[in-house]
């Protein structure tokens, strides 16, 4: 079976040798890792994909991170999508191989940049929410009024019951605006980990490229 980690360490040589060699002794195999965030406190936080083998427990890598001085666990869950990591410059790199479609290209990647969660590219029309484009395991219910949009800027969104149907909410939720205002990619994910401001940058800096590169294909 195959874990989503997210580990809190020193950000200093060794420190990422010494918790991938605590879950190899817990029977563990990571089979990627990649740095989210780096924090002026000088602590990092990784990403790791890693594959446990029947019968075990996923209590135990965190049990083996909690060993090592410094280091935490803020998340571990089962991640669905597969142990390949995407990468924002092979999302780019996607978007211009189909340049008019880049939106929706973009999209369709963000779970694999951004693990594990669904997206959802929505528009507003006649002051409701409609859905455009949505990957596996996104809620599909629209038709409805968003007071967040149209979006002006990134922002992690409160999925409460005032707006939010109910396959929104207890999600954490984050949106950026697309080629205007009344268009959105939405990123979700069910139970964690936390979307840091360094992923709502990403992911806002990704929305801008698509628009880019959609305008520039459409001449």
């Amino acid at each position: 079976m195959s874990f989503l980690l997210r580990v809190v360490l020193p950000d200093r040589p060794g420190a990422l040798g010494a918790v991938a060699t605590a879950l190899g002794h817990a029977g563990a195999d990571i089979a990627g890792v990649d740095v989210v965030e780096r924090r002026p406190d000088g602590t990092a936080v990784d990403d790791l994909m890693v594959e446990l083998p029947p019968g075990r427990m996923p209590d135990t890598l965190v049990s083996a991170c909690s060993r090592i001085d410094g280091v935490t666990v803020e998340f571990v869950g089962r991640y669905t999508v597969g142990t390949d990591l995407h990468r924002d410059l092979e999302a780019v790199e996607a978007m211009a191989t189909n340049p008019q479609d880049a939106d929706e290209v973009l999209v369709d990647l963000v779970p694999t940049v951004f693990r594990p969660g669904w997206a959802l590219l929505v528009e507003l029309e006649k002051g409701r929410l409609q859905i455009r484009r949505a990957t596996p395991g996104a809620p599909t219910s629209d038709d409805f009024r968003a007071p967040w949009l149209p979006l002006q800027r990134p922002q992690l969104l409160a999925a409460d019951r005032s707006w939010a149907p109910e396959a929104w909410q207890d999600c954490l939720l984050a949106a950026v605006p697309m080629d205007r205002p009344e268009r959105a990619l939405v990123l979700g994910r069910d139970g964690g980990p936390h979307i840091l401001s360094s992923e709502l940058a990403r992911l806002a800096h990704l929305a801008a490229l698509a628009g880019t590169v959609g305008r520039t294909a459409a001449g």
